[in-house]
């Protein structure tokens, strides 16, 4: 026989059982960790088992799902977006007041607030300044142009924004359907069109992206547009639900999607981030939510209660990072 057909070449990688598997698992957690919500939800309130039960349970995923994909795609040039809640709850505002009252003037507003974000994008490349600072600067002045906007909760939502909202679709609720159209959508553009490679690719490694002739100005500019875009889409369907608006309605919003990328799958730095993870850590945390009032826990305990689940989970991605990283 042969020695160079019976011997691996030296260097030659050797796939391994115990990394596929940790491969395995650590993209199955997401839809485990939401499995298992659901079980125990369905155990405790067999009633939420029925159509009227996920309709009530999910009724804010929407929102919270593409507050989600936003956060998603900041962190996937390696920035952070700690302005999100702010914007959201100002895009409720508009939408409550402007958009109602004059809607072309509604309009051009919603359009200035994705071109803010776009430059916003551009000024951070350019100056090369930390988005963390840069947005939570910006965090003030979403929240300030909201109160001068809004001074106290009311306004209304436009009847056809309701309406769109609130469309009763038959054997799922809408906004299950909602959140499985987004996760496959955000999915097929983000990680299997060629662009969407080149936009990941700008988080994972931007000196190869650059020398490829790609310009990583523009792919940040794209990258906080969309995120500006999913974040308009987020405060219309928000104030859609709640039918009116409030200067701080979605401030939480910038912890719970940050929370959500992480759950999905998603890492800080490196471009690494999952569509499909995102938006079921999204709907994790909103069923969260629900198990703990099945619990009777206050409601000045729960977000406490949420970010302990939030730990169990990350405790959990841990441990497979770790088995994933086993040398062989």
């Amino acid at each position: 026989m042969n020695a160079s057909t019976s011997l691996p070449l030296k260097g030659a990688a050797v796939k391994s059982p115990g990394l596929n598997y940790a491969r395995l698992l650590r993209s199955t957690l997401p839809g485990v960790s939401l499995a298992v919500l659901l079980i125990t939800i369905f155990i405790m309130q067999p009633r939420a088992m029925s159509y009227m039960g996920m309709n009530l349970m999910l009724n804010l995923a929407v929102p919270i799902a593409l507050a989600t994909v936003a956060q998603m795609l900041i962190i996937t040039v390696n920035d952070l977006d700690l302005s999100l809640g702010s914007f959201i709850s100002f895009v409720a505002c508009v939408a409550a007041t402007l958009l109602d009252q004059h809607p072309v003037l509604g309009c051009l507003a919603l359009l200035g607030c994705i071109a803010v974000y776009a430059l916003l994008g551009a000024l951070i490349h350019i100056r090369n300044l930390p988005s963390i600072v840069v947005t939570l600067g910006m965090s003030f002045v979403w929240m300030g142009a909201a109160v001068l906007l809004l001074p106290a909760p009311g306004g209304s939502a436009p009847e056809w924004l309701q309406s769109l909202v609130r469309i009763k679709t038959p054997l799922l609720p809408f906004a299950i359907i909602v959140c499985v159209v987004l996760a496959i959508a955000v999915h097929v553009f983000l990680m299997r069109s060629t662009l969407g490679v080149v936009l990941r690719g700008a988080g994972g490694n931007p000196l190869a992206i650059a020398k490829a002739g790609w310009s990583l100005l523009r792919i940040k500019i794209t990258m906080y547009a969309l995120a500006g875009t999913f974040g308009v889409f987020a405060g219309l369907f928000l104030v859609g639900l709640t039918t009116s608006a409030d200067a701080s309605i979605a401030l939480r919003y910038t912890l719970l999607s940050i929370a959500g990328v992480i759950l999905g799958g998603g890492e800080f730095v490196g471009g690494r981030v999952s569509p499909t993870g995102a938006v079921l850590g999204a709907l994790t945390l909103v069923l969260a939510g629900s198990l703990l009032s099945f619990m009777r826990i206050s409601p000045d305990w729960q977000m406490g209660a949420q970010g302990a689940i939030l730990i169990l989970v990350l405790a959990l991605r841990t441990s497979v990072n770790r088995l994933e990283a086993r040398p062989l």
